[in-house]
């Protein structure tokens, strides 16, 4: 077993970065080398403006190459739940903006040639437990109705079509779900950024951010300053940096995966369709195949930070639950595990705008894929002054209480959730 992720093990590596250190000035400087900082970098480029993009470590080696690989609209929160807390305008608002970032997303892999493996094959959301399907019909009732969605409830007998196993109690199948090689996609969208003139510079790290006036500030790195006319933080749920206001609101949470050995045979008897799959309870999991005949199965395992052991041990988990849910691939053997972090939220939603002269965007709480492509996009176009609606502005967004970087908590929610698992 590899304790790395298969995105990035399976991915060309990417060869368009730019050697020796950064200019002393830039019309941009992004922070950041996940999806939101390369399709930003790569609306910029393409509208000629002089960027500079910084990664500390590798391009998409933090979330955007270690998710589950699913590309599907729809929020944390079913759009029910979000009509009760927002209203239906609000509530539909946000649905939307995920639709249209899947839509985003095949546009950018289109236009730029990206071989990807971009596919829409829908996703089902899995009635863990029967009174799980109370809250998917409710939440079928208000798709259908706030927007038209051709959306479909499926039985106990549905899904045992959709998969071999007998441990489901319904579903909700919206068909617009996509995939796509992750590490594969981040490589393209990398590659496109570069030849269209941004200059993309790894292992850089960010250690100061003094403003100049206005938009300007003067960007120290571990390879000298740039003095910015803008910066945009693409940095997701980092601690490290100087990005504190950003540390107080974003809590990093633990999320692993397992990818089996390649099973074709196995894959077309367990899950004919290939669909994205995800299960109703909070420590639950989420699964689809590749494009190489594997199972790509993830979850929260534990409420615990990525490590090696950690992930050793969460892969132990996920392997066990793998067995349980879907018997017929109980004992293949897996090829790769590995941890990556989820920006959890106290709303469980994005964020994105400018705070004292800084733009930024992040805090996708585990549905990231498609809106970071989509949101880098939106944000360098509100950097050129191109008006557009940005969904995720907030007037206020407070700091959480008694978080300061430390996720000494998590233990706690993570019994919280556990126990709920087990009442609800």
């Amino acid at each position: 077993m590899k304790f790395e992720p298969y995105w990035l093990a399976t991915a060309p590596a990417f060869e368009a970065g730019t050697a020796g250190d950064p200019p002393t000035r830039a019309d941009v400087v992004i922070v950041g080398g996940g999806f939101t900082g390369l399709s930003a970098a790569l609306t910029l480029a393409r509208a000629g403006i002089d960027t500079v993009l910084l990664e500390s470590g590798r391009i998409q080696g933090e979330a955007s190459g270690r998710n589950g690989g699913h590309c599907s609209p729809g929020t944390a929160q079913g759009l029910a739940e979000l009509v009760d807390k927002y209203g239906a305008e609000t509530a539909t608002r946000y649905y939307r903006a995920y639709d249209d970032a899947v839509d985003f997303v095949e546009r950018v892999v289109a236009e730029e040639q990206i071989a990807c493996d971009f596919v829409r094959r829908g996703k089902i959301k899995l009635a863990s437990k029967a009174t799980h399907v109370a809250g998917l019909a409710r939440n079928y009732e208000a798709l259908r109705s706030h927007l038209d969605l051709h959306v479909e409830l499926l039985s106990a007998s549905d899904v045992r079509r959709e998969l071999d196993t007998d441990q489901f109690h319904g579903g909700l199948l919206d068909p617009r779900a996509a995939q796509m090689h992750m590490g594969k996609f981040g490589t393209g969208l990398a590659t496109a950024a570069a030849r269209r003139g941004a200059r993309i510079y790894e292992h850089t790290p960010v250690t100061g951010l003094n403003p100049l006036g206005g938009d300007r500030f003067r960007v120290t790195t571990s390879r000298g300053d740039i003095e910015a006319g803008k910066v945009l933080l693409a940095t997701g749920c980092s601690n490290h940096g100087p990005f504190d206001w950003w540390q107080r609101r974003v809590v990093p949470v633990g999320s692993f995966v397992i990818v089996t050995e390649p099973v074709p045979g196995l894959l077309d008897r367990t899950l004919p369709n290939r669909r994205n799959y995800v299960t109703s309870l909070n420590f639950g999991n989420y699964f689809r195949p590749t494009a190489d005949h594997r199972l790509v199965w993830g979850g929260r395992a534990r409420f615990a930070r990525s490590n090696p052991a950690s992930d050793a041990k969460s892969g132990r988990i996920l392997e066990a639950g793998l067995g349980r849910l879907l018997p017929a691939l109980k004992g293949v053997r897996i090829d790769y595990c590995w941890g990556g972090l989820v920006e959890a939220t106290a709303d469980r939603l994005p964020s994105a705008g400018q705070h004292e002269g800084l733009y930024y965007a992040m805090a996708y709480s585990g549905h990231g894929t498609q809106m970071s492509v989509y949101m880098g996009n939106l944000m360098a176009d509100t950097l050129m002054g191109r008006r557009r609606v940005n969904p995720w502005a907030r007037q206020n967004w407070p700091a959480l209480p008694g978080y300061a970087g430390r996720t000494w908590f998590l233990p706690v929610i993570g019994a919280y959730y556990r126990v709920k698992d087990l009442l609800y």
